[in-house]
């Protein structure tokens, strides 16, 4: 929200003339309506105001109305109320409506500015209780994604404007960018805080399971349904549902979620009358929808639905400056975890952090810290640049060969072993680096199943996450 920015609505020009020099000359940037519609048009528009100036006597959608709309769609958006002499039952009506303070006509400039001042300062004291409550309710756990780059703050001052609406918010960015901790930092700064956030993985599982996972079923709707299964989005009820790589739902589920967004109900398997739902949704994806749309492989109508408000998380290899502060952050996250003395990284492991362009991005570099963490005296923890086709680029695990190190003393056959394991692993990241990390298309290179490959990456806690 654009602290400057201020709207006045009133139908009297020559009082819009008045206040818009007014409000200029105090350093504000100011917008203009002269009706409850266009102040409406105007609420929607961006940059969005950080202050209304509304008269309640509007020709029209009278200003009651405009600031209950207001209290709908942005809770949280300071609106000051001009009102004339006797006019005294309508001012108390609309403070009762959440009115942050009123004028009465005609009003000086130290009256104007001093309630613009206090309208302010009463907006930043709410949102610190807001954010200290929703703390104290997590145990104290950071809600904010941490950054320091213009880019990602510019993200979060973004999102903490869409937070109190309940438009869909669509996040897309590559793999491992951090799309889901802005998801909770909505969540977190939305009047939905207190109710539930639900996450579903429309990758993770085969598309039948995923209907019966987000919408339940009936007892009997199928072989196995011993009792009644709330969905996904029942359990959402009154908070925000994150449909995670969403590119990957199937046409049918696409259409049963559409249905879901423009009416806000849904039927589960074998039901015969339809649940209610008030649960906002959230969705993520590395992919591109708009190909997507284009290939006929996901709805335009649900793409439009989706796309009321889109943000972007950049790859972190454009937002250097993140690195310093989100390594700060790993310490703290898992010095104890680990039992590390460590609590800043030396500068010749923080340099080649910044050196590296991070193809997994922000979860690729948790893991080399946490590997830091583990093995600080191996030079095997420290990313590189990629070297020439074939070589081993990135963070990976510490390595030995088989004349000394972690091999020597060994039996044949666990020199062998440990070989044979280290081909395998560096086949895999060279294939996902083929594939740019999609996950999916490397098991099918390798000739192994997703879930064995995903098994391995586990194991090694090596490669970044990749796409599905």
């Amino acid at each position: 929200m654009t602290q400057g920015l201020i709207l006045v609505v009133d139908d009297d020009e020559s009082i819009r003339r008045f206040l818009a020099t007014l409000l200029t000359s105090l350093g504000h940037e100011v917008a203009c309506a002269d009706s409850g519609e266009q102040a409406l048009r105007r609420l929607e528009e961006s940059p969005r105001p950080g202050l209304v100036l509304l008269d309640l006597i509007l020709p029209g959608i009278g200003g009651l109305e405009v600031l209950d709309r207001i209290r709908e769609s942005q809770p949280s958006l300071p609106v000051i109320v001009l009102s004339t002499v006797g006019r005294l039952k309508t001012v108390v009506d609309a403070v009762k409506r959440g009115a942050s303070d009123y004028l009465t006509k005609p009003f000086g400039e130290q009256e104007l500015e001093l309630a613009i001042r206090n309208a302010f300062e009463k907006q930043l004291l709410q949102d610190e209780v807001r954010t200290l409550r929703r703390r104290l309710a997590t145990g104290g756990a950071a809600e904010e994604p941490v950054s320091s780059s213009d880019a990602m703050l510019h993200i979060r001052e973004v999102a903490r404007q869409v937070a109190d609406t309940d438009a869909p918010v669509l996040i897309t960015g590559e793999s491992g960018v951090g799309k889901e901790v802005l998801a909770r930092f909505i969540h977190a700064q939305s009047g939905r805080h207190d109710g539930p956030f639900v996450k579903v993985n429309c990758a993770a599982l085969p598309q039948e399971l995923l209907e019966s996972e987000l919408f339940g079923y009936e007892r009997g709707a199928f072989s196995g349904a011993q009792r009644d299964k709330p969905g996904k989005f029942e359990l959402a009820h009154h908070g925000s549902i994150l449909l995670d790589e969403i590119g990957e739902m199937s046409p049918h589920l696409q259409a049963k979620l559409l249905h879901v967004l423009q009416d806000g109900e849904y039927s589960r398997l074998g039901a015969r009358r339809p649940v209610s739902v008030d649960a906002r949704v959230l969705a993520t994806t590395n992919a591109r929808l708009t190909e997507a749309v284009a290939d006929g492989r996901f709805r335009e109508d649900l793409y439009f639905r989706l796309d009321v408000i889109r943000i972007e998380v950049p790859p972190l290899r454009e937002r250097r400056a993140d690195i310093p502060l989100l390594c700060e952050h790993f310490l703290r996250l898992y010095a104890d975890k680990y039992k590390s003395a460590v609590r800043a990284l030396p500068p010749d492991v923080l340099e080649a952090f910044l050196a590296y362009d991070w193809p997994g991005n922000v979860r690729e570099l948790e893991n080399a810290v946490r590997r830091y963490l583990i093995l600080p005296s191996l030079k095997g923890s420290l990313p590189t640049r990629p070297e020439p086709a074939g070589a081993r680029a990135g963070p990976g695990p510490p390595t030995a060969s088989a004349g000394g190190g972690a091999f020597a003393g060994a039996s044949l056959r666990a020199v062998s072993a440990r070989a044979a394991e280290e081909a395998e692993r560096q086949l895999v990241q060279r294939i996902l680096e083929d594939t740019r990390w999609n996950r999916r298309e490397a098991s099918r290179r390798l000739k192994i199943s997703y879930k064995a490959l995903l098994n391995k990456l586990k194991k090694w806690e090596s490669a970044p996450a990749g796409k599905e």
